[in-house]
């Protein structure tokens, strides 16, 4: 899908146009190769630099060829809140061209950048194109901040169910998130350096306004890693916790269940020793034999348990 936006010069309002005009964001989404053809053909850039973008493991990187330079970050993405590993990260490109157009590739369709084609962002123009990459991180972090609360919510809320819990389930639902914060940590510090090196090298030219705006996309980017850290630190904890919990649990049940089973045991081994082909005297010539064999049973039985309860065993 292609889409094509412009913002008038006079305020911040944003319009779609049919063709490829100048200072123009031509937003390509999943693109076919008749649409890309065109973006390469409309703008004299190869179509290589586009198609890459379109591979789901690409690196965050900054390239430059001829008059155009890619710039590849990581951004997260939500696939489905019903499934496991709904998070997930994909390569977003970012194309400056000299002739003042900016292209952004990108496999999935990211809400957060719904927001710039709607206008809602402030002080955002499509022809102030580095500041327009600039405005893409900060977006991006701000995003990851988000998914990140919401994982530290599913933690906290799959940590109430752990206290009485003795099969596998959640441990593996702690796997999924663990795993997802792995994602999101090696994609950050990858965006990372792409920030330092627009920092540090003459990448693309920056007003000092703009310089600020990279300051605080750094700061924002080392934030995200280091809450990412904290909830992976947390989540090592807790897992290690839960197998504990999860240990404790079972042996409290098999601890419970031997102990019901030597109460109940009691009943059947007097029944058994009276049941034999011998004498047994009083007990065995008076009527109230069967009442007096339960009622010693049961009595024998509820002294063990008062014995086990007493010693922690029942």
């Amino acid at each position: 899908m292609m889409q094509i936006y412009k913002s008038k010069a006079d305020d911040a309002s944003i319009y779609s146009c049919q063709e490829i005009e100048n200072d123009c964001w031509i937003r390509l989404i999943d693109p076919t190769k008749e649409e890309m053809d065109k973006v390469s053909s409309s703008l004299s850039i190869p179509a290589f630099l586009i198609s890459q973008v379109l591979v789901e493991k690409e690196l965050p990187r900054i390239k430059r060829v001829g008059s155009a330079t890619l710039i590849v970050i990581d951004v997260p993405y939500m696939k489905d809140k019903n499934i496991k590993n709904k998070y997930i990260t994909y390569p977003l490109g970012i194309i400056l061209c000299d002739d003042s157009h900016i292209i952004t590739v990108s496999l999935k369709r990211h809400s957060f950048m719904d927001e710039f084609a709607s206008g809602s962002i402030d002080e955002f123009f499509i022809y102030q194109r580095n500041r327009f990459l600039l405005q893409i991180f900060l977006k991006t972090s701000e995003v990851y901040l988000d998914m990140l609360s919401h994982i530290d919510e599913d933690i906290q809320r799959m940590e109430k169910n752990t206290y009485y819990s003795t099969n596998n389930r959640l441990l593996i639902h702690f796997l999924d998130m663990q795993k997802t914060l792995v994602y999101f940590l090696t994609s950050l510090q990858a965006n990372s350096h792409v920030l330092e090196r627009l920092q540090n090298e003459e990448v693309i030219s920056l007003l000092e306004e703009d310089k600020i705006l990279l300051g605080d996309a750094i700061i924002e980017n080392k934030q995200c890693i280091e809450t990412s850290i904290i909830y992976r630190d947390i989540l090592d904890s807790t897992m290690d916790t839960y197998g504990s919990i999860i240990s404790n649990n079972l042996n409290t049940i098999m601890k419970f269940l031997a102990g019901i089973t030597i109460v109940f045991s009691i009943p059947t081994m007097i029944s058994s020793f009276l049941g034999m082909n011998v004498p047994l005297g009083v007990i065995g010539n008076s009527e109230f034999s069967f009442i007096i064999v339960c009622i010693v049973s049961f009595l024998v039985s509820f002294i063990i348990a008062c014995w086990l309860k007493k010693r922690n065993m029942l």
